[in-house]
């Protein structure tokens, strides 16, 4: 996970959208994201069936490993 949260590349939007964080009129993304990807990844693995994990594995591995 990055340190920073992507700011935008257009130098207006830039503007604002440091000029809203510093006016508290925006939060900061990292801090309103609450419980991040890793924590929701974690959940969603522990609600799966074993056959399921398994399924997915699978699926994944085939997509790495095609056109070797």
């Amino acid at each position: 996970m990055p340190k920073h949260p992507k700011r935008p590349r257009d130098m207006m939007q830039l503007a604002k959208v440091v000029g809203d964080l510093a006016t508290g009129q925006q939060r900061d993304e990292q801090r309103a994201a609450g419980a991040g990807p890793r924590k929701r990844g974690l959940a969603r693995a522990a609600k799966l069936t074993p056959e399921r994990r398994s399924e997915i594995a699978r699926k994944a591995a085939r997509v790495r490993w095609r056109g070797r």
